[in-house]
């Protein structure tokens, strides 16, 4: 494995995207049959798997995992919020857990944003000792 290269599946931009959203999705569900809903393990649990995304996806699709990785938590967040008044109630657990939970949001986000970051910044340096 040539140095600056993560180890690791290669995910594409879309791929990032679908292994986020998916992970997030069954952590949602999990965390409501077991933990009855605890918002606070949900955003625990976000932040590996907003670092996973970024570590996984290519190259050439690294700007794609700081973008899912907050969509990925609204979808896993829809399992997760007390749903006990019918899909409208759902909807106002959503926009009351997103609203309560902005800091891990924004948390992984900036985990994602940073590792990306630092593997392109990894990828420009190896391409100019290359040259």
């Amino acid at each position: 494995m040539p140095p600056g290269q993560v180890p690791g599946p290669r995910l594409t931009g879309l791929g990032g995207g679908l292994f986020c959203t998916v992970v997030m999705f069954l952590l949602g569900l999990l965390d409501q049959l077991l933990f009855g809903a605890s918002l606070t393990l949900y955003g625990v649990l976000f932040l590996p798997v907003c670092a996973l995304t970024a570590l996984w996806v290519r190259g050439s699709d690294l700007l794609t995992a700081p973008v899912v990785v907050p969509i990925s938590f609204a979808v896993g967040l829809f399992p997760a919020v007390d749903g006990s008044g019918g899909l409208l109630g759902r909807l106002m657990g959503l926009v009351t857990g997103l609203a309560t939970q902005a800091g891990w949001l924004y948390g992984g986000t900036l985990v994602a944003g940073v590792i990306v970051l630092a593997r392109r910044v990894l990828w420009v340096r190896a391409r100019r000792h290359r040259t």
